[in-house]
């Protein structure tokens, strides 16, 4: 009989996870941290993987964070999956798993929120008002509670990712944030909870995402700079598929996700679409 890897340790307060982190420091041992909402898939173990290379004590949060989803958004419906995350996790040998209610991460009376600013404003900001304060503010509240020296996070987020370097860097919170390439599906899906939403034919859709961002990449090596004949041969990919609705086609700069109107730098590629009501993003760098 095989035996099976024994389950990572669950904290669910805040005094507890923090004891806990007290004692990995005074033993001196470096603290890695992967915040994650759960629903976990290869892209989220492949941040575990890296935290597990370069730490020695790893914390990985599962929480659905309310304040993130939009009175319209899929809080509700968002998968929570504890149980079979921790089964995952058990492979790795993790030191401990974060698994906070809201009412220990939002206790009554709860009114101090982190606004970050220019970066947070274009793309996901514009689609989803309100999105960055609830990221900056658990992520930061997190940070405090785990006190990593490194946190990991996905390329998948772009947007989500520079965010959280900026409030970082402003802040001067003391962790260093790492950016782990996005894990993709055979077919090129990049992998997200939210692709558990996708029916058979959905699924199949779902792939222009990642074939529009491959023909841009093509049409760009092909010779073509100009970010607005590549918006509009993207969109007319995408709407050419049934069911599909565009948030967005954008060429930004990687660095401050301004409109860049030619290729002749390495520019960001990102893309959100609805397929059939379920909302995935993506993006991709494209050099000249």
């Amino acid at each position: 009989m095989k035996h099976q890897p024994e389950k990572p340790r669950v904290v669910t307060t805040v005094a507890e996870m923090r004891q806990l982190v007290q004692s990995a420091r005074q033993e001196g041992r470096r603290i890695g941290f992967v915040p994650t909402m759960g629903a976990l898939h290869e892209g989220h173990l492949s941040l575990v993987r890296a935290a597990k290379e370069a730490s020695d004590f790893v914390v990985v949060s599962i929480y659905v964070n309310p304040t993130q989803f939009g009175p319209q958004e899929d809080f509700a419906q968002y998968p929570r999956t504890l149980e079979a995350d921790l089964d995952l996790l058990a492979v790795y040998g993790i030191d401990v798993v974060f698994a906070p209610s809201d009412q220990e991460m939002y206790p009554a009376g709860f009114d101090s929120w982190v606004e970050v600013g220019g970066i947070a404003a274009p793309l996901e900001g514009r689609c989803r008002p309100g999105h960055f304060r609830g990221v900056a503010t658990v992520v930061l509240k997190l940070f405090n509670i785990v006190q990593p020296d490194i946190a990991w996070f996905g390329q998948k987020d772009y947007q989500q990712a520079l965010v959280i370097q900026r409030m970082v860097a402003d802040l001067n919170v003391p962790v260093e944030i790492r950016v782990c390439p996005t894990v993709r599906e055979p077919d090129g899906l990049a992998m997200s909870s939210r692709n558990r939403y996708l029916g058979p034919e959905s699924r199949q859709k779902a792939t222009i995402l990642w074939r529009a961002l491959c023909e841009a990449k093509q049409l760009v090596a092909a010779g073509q700079k100009d970010t607005a004949v590549l918006a509009a041969h993207l969109r007319s990919m995408i709407a050419a598929v049934p069911g599909a609705q565009i948030d967005y086609v954008a060429f930004v700069d990687p660095q401050t996700l301004s409109p860049v109107r030619q290729v002749d730098r390495p520019v960001l590629a990102a893309l959100a679409v609805r397929i059939d009501g379920t909302r995935l993003i993506d993006n991709e760098l494209i050099a000249p």
